[in-house]
Formats: C-alpha cells, structure tokens, sequence
C-alpha cells in the first residue's frame, strides 16, 4: 500500500476505530464461545458478537480502499450480504440438529424461559 500515507487524518482515525470495534466484537463472541455453559448458550455468542464485529471489519475495508483508490468498493458488500444471510441460518441447523440430537439421546427438553405476566 503505497498510497496509505496519503490518507487523511479523519479517514485512517474512523478505519482505526472501526477495525479496533470490530475486533473487540469478535474477541467477545470469542470469550463467549468459551466461557458459556451449555451448547444452547454458545452458539449466541459467536453469531451475534462476531458477525457485528466482521461487519465493522468490512465497513473498516471499504472506506479505507473507497478513498486509497478513488473510486467506490463494493467486494465488501457481497461478503457482508453473505455473512448476514449465512449466519442465521447456520445457527438455526446447528441448533435443530442439537435438539434432534437430545431428544433421540432421551435428554430432557431444554425449558422455555418464564414468562412474566402483567
């Protein structure tokens, strides 16, 4: 990047800051994955936490290549679309197999939380 000192002060702050977000979101979805008890209360952390923190990563990515080579990016965009529609959808399997999994093994359902009522 031969350009990247051309960069203005405003431009390489925001791209600082987002990159720092983002990957503070995936450190978070990371210590969650690890830190939490059940498989039902895993696969929270890194869908949430993490999928925010890429998606500060890619917004990080297309100002700082939009204003290094003049002319608008859209690569990110893709990925981004891909990210936000895969990762739902990766969380319902995995979470159905799981079920499926506990009910073939005799476990007992796991409960709905309570419900307040007014």
């Amino acid at each position: 990047m031969t350009h990247a000192a051309e960069l203005p002060a405003w431009a390489a702050l925001s791209v600082a800051v987002l990159l720092l977000l983002g990957a503070g979101l995936a450190l978070v979805g990371a210590v969650g994955l690890l830190r939490l008890g059940s498989f039902y209360e895993r696969v929270h952390a890194p869908t949430l936490a993490t999928t925010l923190g890429i998606g500060c990563v890619l917004v990080a990515s297309m100002l700082f290549f939009s204003l290094v080579q003049s002319r608008f990016i859209l690569h990110e965009v893709l990925i981004a679309v891909l990210v936000v529609i895969t990762t739902p959808v990766t969380l319902m399997l995995l979470t159905r197999a799981a079920l499926y999994r506990d009910r073939i093994e005799g476990k007992a359902p796991v409960p709905p939380p309570p419900r307040s009522h007014r």
